[in-house]
């Protein structure tokens, strides 16, 4: 049985009036434009009876098969791959949708672990996507204590096991809806490895696989349930190699040449210009070669640089004033310098006409209950956050809409700025838990992950299926696309022309 509950913000609501139901529809057409800031009160709240039998058959399909859909994304917890070596997660993912009838393309992209699925044929074609990697060097049990793995070297404290998942089962339930419904259309499941500072999407983009999409579809895993019309952060990163020569530091000091030396006068010359450079601007670094021995001089060091801005253009002149720190420090030290570019993402380009469909939507669902075993591990786990105060129950509410400015960056932006894009984020974490923590982790390979995974497919499968049903819907979103991108927009990927860095976590 499907069970819906209508939320937003701290309050619960039942069936609402009529009147109530056009004062919310109201809010959500004309709210952005009378109150001048992406805010809304409430969500469009629909009666039951305004969700077709195919809609709810649809969502009776998901969540009978949540058993199905938890063994899937449990394995690839555990498998725990990192970006572009995903090869188990990738493999589970295109067999289960090539059972369901899905025609697979593998390997896109030049990259081994990218893949697309589709079914159906001719127009809209929707596409979802999927990501499936884990990040290094954090591990952690699904317990509500820290318990590192000693022989993992990876975990999925970002959720992507969950997302890969959810958007497999939204497409595997939009492909029997069509064939069921006998309309045309066709969806796409976009199998996406290396989000996680391998830019996998945006090679994706620049081959050309998204060229003949209608509109896009994704999630995110979160300590709440959203649905807004988002941006980010553009970001670029490289790893800048300084050269030098060695010698014994001191019995010859004076034949040597630090590449040290550089590193650390470039990272002195950044932290300088911090105070020169846009407040919204976000630097950050590691010294991944700094030598390996105090009375040797070391001939080869590097430093790992992210440089992030909300907007692109700005995120250029910021780059090259450290691409000329990175000279001045060679020339500084007497070294030699070398920088490869390892990712680029550009920032989210927001969709309101699609945001509203995928919050009306996430708003019928409405949130979930934990059991009194999860609220335990809940509770356990927010004990280890330091929070000054306790955080409500995220899980059960979905959040007033509202333009979201996020602080990190995602490979989903350049699929934004080349068709219209939507998303939205379900509570498989609890409350307080930030992305890239053991507690993710531990979150997201319990029962209270795979609920906020199915909640994500059912939001992304209604989506999907109003984009199919509703022509106008599609050519608002295109239109509004066409607005925020300008006339003279041409899409460029932050990153030029290198090819997929498929040994960047070895």
């Amino acid at each position: 049985m499907i069970q819906r509950r209508y939320a937003t913000g701290a309050s619960m609501f039942g069936r609402c009036s009529a009147r109530a139901r056009i004062m919310n529809y109201l809010r959500v057409c004309f709210g952005f434009a009378l109150v001048g800031v992406w805010s809304l009160q409430s969500p469009i709240l629909l009666a039951e009876d305004e969700m077709d039998d195919d809609a709810l058959t649809m969502l009776s399909a998901i969540e009978a098969n949540t058993v199905r859909y938890e063994g899937i994304s449990r394995r690839i917890w555990d498998w725990a791959e990192v970006g572009y070596q995903e090869v188990k997660s990738s493999g589970l993912l295109q067999q289960t949708l090539r059972e369901e009838g899905f025609s697979i393309q593998e390997g896109v992209a030049d990259i081994p672990t990218a893949f697309v699925a589709s079914f159906g044929s001719g127009q809209p074609v929707i596409g979802i996507l999927a990501e499936f990697d884990a990040l290094p060097g954090i591990t952690q049990s699904a317990l509500p204590r820290r318990d590192e793995l000693p022989n993992q070297r990876a975990g999925h404290a970002c959720g992507h096991h969950l997302f890969g998942t959810a958007s497999t089962a939204a497409a595997i339930a939009l492909r029997h809806w069509l064939e069921e419904t006998g309309r045309q259309g066709t969806i796409r499941l976009y199998g996406t490895p290396a989000e996680e500072g391998g830019s996998g999407k945006v090679y994706m983009v620049r081959a050309g696989l998204f060229d003949d999409v209608d509109t896009v579809l994704h999630w995110h895993s979160a300590d709440r349930n959203t649905a807004n019309p988002a941006t980010s952060l553009a970001n670029k990163s490289a790893r800048i190699r300084f050269k030098g020569q060695s010698s014994h530091a001191a019995a010859a000091p004076e034949r040597g040449r630090s590449a040290l030396d550089g590193v650390e006068a470039l990272n002195f010359m950044v932290n300088l210009m911090r105070e020169h450079v846009p407040q919204e601007t976000r630097i950050h670094y590691v010294i991944t070669e700094g030598g390996k021995a105090p009375n040797v001089v070391p001939d080869a060091a590097e430093v790992y640089y992210y440089i992030r801005h909300p907007d692109a253009e700005t995120l250029k002149t910021i780059w090259d004033r450290i691409m000329l720190a990175a000279d001045g420090a060679a020339m500084g030290t007497g070294t030699d310098v070398s920088v490869e570019t390892m990712h680029g993402n550009h920032s989210l380009l927001p969709n309101e006409a699609l945001a509203v469909a995928m919050h009306r939507n996430l708003s019928w669902l409405g949130g979930f209950e934990l059991s009194e075993s999860e609220r335990q591990f809940a509770n356990e786990i927010q004990s280890t956050l330091g929070l000054s105060q306790p955080i409500p129950a995220f899980e059960r509410m979905i959040q007033p809409m509202k333009l979201q400015q996020g602080g990190g960056s995602t490979d989903v932006g350049d699929v934004s700025w080349v068709v219209p894009t939507t998303g939205l984020t379900t509570a498989t974490w609890v409350a307080g838990t930030s992305a890239h923590s053991w507690q993710a982790i531990a979150a997201g390979g319990t029962s209270i992950g795979t609920k906020g995974m199915m909640l994500a497919a059912k939001a992304l499968a209604l989506t999907a299926r109003d984009l199919m049903l509703d022509p106008a819907l599609v050519r608002g979103a295109k239109a509004e696309f066409d607005r925020r991108r300008g006339p003279e927009f041409k899409y460029e990927a932050l990153l030029g022309d290198r090819a997929p860095p498929l040994d960047y976590r070895d």
